[in-house]
């Protein structure tokens, strides 16, 4: 077996969080890291953070433990990323939500919506006379599985959010920056300079 099948085989899906200041540009920056290595971006989440100014990304790749550790690297190198981490998914609560129309007229004569519901955890979200939307959350298999499920039945649209993660073991970035401004107290917002410092061995 060559070493590009050993890597391939070796490839699992991995996790990787940033936190980072509101910096124009910078989810193109983010982008062109794993573009330049030719590597697939499977899911791409953005959002406020617990803490007030700093943003979080989510971002889901394939990849060797080996490769993300120099990938991380160049991730924290970039002007405005404050911190970056990467964990498995064992390592991480995630879901993503996902949105299913279907014909009010088939599920009216067809479905058990009452079963559905229950089975996936679904709710409705909107009733029209000619269309009816779902709402189910969970992990991809399951979001997929109710596809399924509901394509024979004439599934008109299907879409799907990125992942959202939330790590397991983890006091928080919130408790952590917390810390340092008790240590290091500031007047005004929070500097690039004392951002940086965050990452100096204070979050492990």
């Amino acid at each position: 077996m060559n070493n590009m099948q050993n890597e391939e085989i070796n490839k699992q899906e991995f996790n990787i969080t940033l936190y980072t200041e509101n910096h124009v540009g910078l989810l193109s920056q983010v982008a062109s890291i794993f573009t330049r290595r030719k590597i697939n971006i499977e899911s791409l989440n953005t959002s406020p953070s617990e803490v007030e100014g700093i943003y979080r990304f989510n971002v889901v790749i394939i990849e060797t433990d080996e490769l993300m550790n120099k990938l991380i690297r160049h991730l924290e190198k970039l002007n405005g990323v404050i911190k970056a981490y990467y964990h498995s998914n064992n390592d991480v609560i995630w879901q993503e939500m996902a949105l299913y129309k279907m014909p009010t007229s088939i599920i009216e004569e067809q479905l058990n919506v009452e079963r559905l519901l229950r089975r996936y955890g679904a709710r409705v979200v909107v009733i029209r006379k000619d269309y009816t939307v779902f709402e189910a959350s969970g992990h991809r298999e399951e979001t997929d599985n109710l596809i399924s499920i509901l394509q024979p039945y004439g599934l008109i649209e299907f879409v799907r959010s990125a992942r959202v993660a939330i790590i397991k073991k983890s006091d928080g970035f919130n408790s952590k920056l917390k810390e340092f401004e008790r240590l290091n107290p500031l007047p005004d917002a929070y500097s690039e300079h004392f951002l940086n410092e965050i990452t100096k061995g204070l979050i492990v």
